[in-house]
């Protein structure tokens, strides 16, 4: 029981704790309806964590579940960034070409890729060197006309 104390004090997780309680406050002989009615829980999930318990001690109240485990591997990871970091020009569909060729992965959403360059500190937006609708005679004759307003302002004397 001290070791489920313990457990209780040091545990993070609301669902470990949820569990803990559970089997707690029913070894302590409170009964199973007014443990469910605190804890929001139903008496199966009571008789469920505490026959785990019985089997596993602690251990077994504590989450299975550590998440899945990346398509790339962390230096596969590296070795992407890097090769984006040394590529002129590219963009999302050249990276998708070389992860699949060189690693054999294809994501399911463009967004792992756009994370990719995210981390290889690049952006995945075109950039435009000038803008696509720009009349380049309407600009020219503007630049003429701030041109000749400045040579006609009086220059201040310091």
């Amino acid at each position: 029981m001290d070791t489920l104390t313990d457990f209780i004090q040091t545990v993070r997780d609301s669902r470990e704790l949820k569990r803990a309680l559970a089997v707690k406050m029913v070894c302590a002989g409170d009964s199973w309806a007014k443990t469910a009615s605190v804890l929001a829980v139903s008496e199966a999930f009571i008789d469920k964590w505490q026959r785990v318990y019985r089997r596993d001690g602690v251990a077994g109240l504590r989450l299975r579940y550590r998440g899945s485990s990346g398509y790339l591997t962390p230096a596969d990871k590296r070795a992407v960034l890097a090769w984006i970091q040394t590529q002129p020009q590219w963009d999302v569909r050249r990276v998708q070409i070389h992860v699949w060729e060189q690693y054999g992965v294809r994501y399911k959403s463009r967004q792992s890729y756009y994370a990719l360059l995210k981390a290889a500190r690049q952006s995945w937006k075109k950039t435009q060197h000038r803008h696509p609708d720009a009349d380049v005679a309407q600009i020219a004759a503007k630049r003429a006309e701030i041109k000749k307003k400045r040579a006609s302002k009086p220059r201040p004397s310091s």
